[in-house]
C-alpha cells in the first residue's frame, strides 16, 4: 500500500485545493466526508482537517470522532479545522467583531516549530472566517500571528497536533505550500515519491491482477480522461480491451473522422458508430436543458448496449471517470445539488449486466494529462479541451434541429481554428461556440437581416471548478467574428461571453 495522507472534508470550497497542493508535492491523499473516513491503517501517515462554512459554536457543527487520529497520527486543522481541534479540546472560540477575509501578514512566526520553518518575516496569508481562537487548550502554544490574529497559528505539546487559522492551500497564501511540504516531509515522514511514472506502474500492475483474462469495453469520445484510461487497460490487457465511438451527431464538424483517426497509430481496438439520426430524432421537440441531456443519455445507451451486445463475453465496462466525481458523490451532505447530469451516463453498467473499471478515479485533470505524457499519448490529444458528454446539445440553446447543428458546427469550426492559428488555444482550458434561441436584425449589403446569435465561449482554468474568461486580442476577437458573420449564413451577431465561474458555469445549459 503507497503512504498517504487522509483529509477529512467539513465542506469547504478550498478542500479540493487541500488535496491537490498535497499531491503537487508528490504525497497521494484522499478526501472523504468527515464522518465516513476508514480507520487509518499503516499506509496512513497523517490526517488534514479541511475548513467548513460552520461554525464550530453550531448546534448542527459537523464533528468528527477523532479517537483513532488525535494523538496517535499527525495531524493539522485548517480554519474550522484548527478551531474544531482548539474548541473541543479545552480551548475556547468566540465569534470574531468583524469577519476576517482577505489577505493578512504573520507579524510573529515561531520558526524553531518544524510547520513554520523557512517561513519569510511578514509572510502573506489568506484568513476566511467568522470565528477566531481566543484560548487555546492547555499545552498547545502561538506559533504564528497576525497584527489582527493572535492564534494564526499553533502546536500542541506532546503530540503532533497542529493548527492554522489561514488557508495554507490557496494562491495568496504565498508559502503555503513551503508550510504544507513542513508538515507532510518533516512532520509525517512522507517519502514524497508519488509520481506520474509510479502511478502507471502500479495502476498496470493493478489492472491485470484485478482483470486477469477478463474482457473490458470501453466507449471513446477523443478526449483526456477516456484515451488516457483506455490506453491504461490496453496496456494491462491488450486485445481484450474493444473501444467504442459513437457518432451522436452533436459532435463539432469532422469530429467524428477526426477522433477515429487520432487512434489510428495507438493499437487500440476501436469501432466507430454513426447513429446521429437517432439522438436528433429523440431531441425533437425538446428545449428543457435536462430533458435533453437525458434524452441523449438514453439513446446512448442504447446503442451501446446494442454495439456491446455484438461482443463475445464482455465482463467489464471501462469509464474515464476522475477524482472530482468521485468526490462529488459523496460530499459531506450526501451527493451534491445537481447543477447538470453526470457526464459519465448513469443506468449503463446496470443495464449491461457490467462491473465498472475507473483507472483515474484517483486523480485530478492536471494528473491525468500528466499520466498520458508519461503514456506517450500525443499533445493533440491531452491538450484538447474538454468537451461536454451531450455535444453540441447543450451549445443549442432551445430546440435541437439539423439547421442549427450545422451552424453552430460551422461557427465553431471558426473560432477554434482561429484560436489554434492565433497560438492562443493551448493557452485557454475550454472553448465553445453558443447558439442562442434569439435572432436580431442586422444589415448585409443593402438587405435587411433577421437571423442567429452565436455566443463565444473562451475560459482559462485548472481543473474546471473554478474558472475566469479568457482575454483574448480584441483583433482576434474581430477576425473570428467577421468570418463567422460573412462564412456562415443564418447568422448575423456574434457575442463574447465575458462571466466567470462562479456564478456562471462554464456551459450555457
Amino acid at each position: 500500500m503507497h503512504e498517504k495522507i487522509l483529509i477529512l472534508d467539513f465542506g469547504s470550497q478550498y478542500t479540493q485545493l487541500i488535496a491537490r497542493k498535497v499531491r503537487e508535492l508528490n504525497v497521494y491523499c484522499e478526501i472523504y466526508p468527515f464522518s465516513k473516513y476508514p480507520r487509518p491503517d499503516a499506509s496512513v501517515k497523517g490526517v488534514i482537517l479541511s475548513g467548513s462554512p460552520f461554525s464550530v459554536r453550531d448546534a448542527q457543527a459537523p464533528i468528527p470522532d477523532l479517537g483513532e487520529v488525535k494523538g496517535k497520527l499527525p495531524l493539522l486543522g485548517i480554519c474550522y479545522g484548527a478551531q474544531l481541534l482548539s474548541h473541543h479540546y479545552g480551548g475556547e472560540v468566540m465569534q470574531s467583531d468583524s469577519r476576517e477575509y482577505g489577505r493578512a501578514r504573520l507579524n510573529y512566526i515561531d520558526r524553531s516549530h518544524l510547520l513554520m520553518k523557512h517561513l519569510a518575516a511578514n509572510t502573506q496569508v489568506w484568513m476566511s472566517h467568522g470565528d477566531t481562537i481566543n484560548a487555546l487548550p492547555a499545552n498547545h502554544q502561538v506559533i504564528a500571528s497576525t497584527e489582527e490574529v493572535e492564534v494564526g497559528a499553533y502546536a500542541a505539546t506532546g503530540e503532533p497536533t497542529y493548527g492554522l487559522q489561514f488557508h495554507p492551500e490557496v494562491y495568496h497564501t504565498t508559502e503555503g505550500k513551503t508550510i504544507l511540504k513542513n508538515f507532510l516531509q518533516d512532520i509525517c515522514g512522507c517519502s514524497m515519491d508519488w509520481t506520474p511514472e509510479v502511478f502507471v506502474e502500479s495502476t498496470i500492475a493493478e489492472l491485470k491482477g484485478k482483470l486477469g483474462n477478463d474482457r473490458v469495453v470501453m466507449g471513446l469520445s477523443g478526449g483526456v480522461d477516456s484515451t488516457v484510461a483506455a490506453i491504461l487497460l490496453h496496456r494491462a490487457i491488450g486485445a481484450n480491451l474493444t473501444c467504442i465511438v459513437v457518432d451522436n451527431g452533436l459532435l463539432r464538424k469532422n469530429e467524428f473522422d477526426k477522433i477515429l483517426d487520432s487512434y489510428k497509430d495507438m493499437g487500440l481496438n476501436v469501432t466507430g458508430v454513426d447513429a446521429s439520426e437517432k439522438f436528433i430524432r429523440g431531441l425533437k421537440g425538446i428545449t428543457d436543458p435536462e430533458a435533453k441531456r437525458k434524452s441523449i443519455g438514453k439513446s446512448f445507451i442504447e446503442v451501446f448496449d446494442r454495439e456491446a451486445g455484438k461482443l463475445d463475453q464482455v465482463s467489464w465496462l471501462g469509464q474515464g471517470t476522475i477524482y472530482p466525481d468521485v468526490i462529488e458523490s459523496v460530499s459531506v451532505n450526501g451527493p451534491s445539488v445537481t447543477i447538470k447530469s453526470h457526464h459519465n451516463v448513469g443506468g449503463l453498467p446496470d443495464k449491461m449486466h457490467l462491473k465498472v473499471v475507473e483507472p483515474l478515479r484517483l486523480l485530478f485533470k492536471d494528473e491525468v494529462r500528466k499520466v498520458g505524457q508519461t503514456l506517450g499519448i500525443p499533445s493533440s490529444i491531452l491538450n484538447r479541451h474538454p468537451f461536454p458528454g451531450p455535444g453540441l446539445g447543450v451549445r443549442i440553446l432551445g430546440e435541437i434541429t439539423r439547421e442549427k447543428i450545422s451552424l453552430v458546427q460551422e461557427a465553431d469550426d471558426i473560432f477554434i481554428e482561429t484560436l489554434h492559428r492565433s497560438g492562443l488555444y493551448d493557452r485557454i482550458w475550454q472553448a465553445g461556440t453558443i447558439l442562442l434561441p434569439v435572432q436580431s436584425v442586422g444589415v448585409m449589403g443593402d438587405e435587411r437581416t433577421y437571423e442567429y446569435v452565436v455566443a463565444l465561449r473562451a475560459v482559462t482554468s485548472t481543473d474546471g471548478m473554478t474558472a475566469d474568461w479568457a482575454d483574448i486580442p480584441h483583433e482576434v476577437l474581430g477576425r473570428i467574428s467577421s468570418d463567422i458573420i460573412n462564412k456562415v449564413r443564418g447568422i448575423n451577431r456574434v457575442v463574447y461571453d465575458i462571466s466567470s465561474k462562479p456564478p456562471a458555469t462554464i456551459e450555457w445549459e
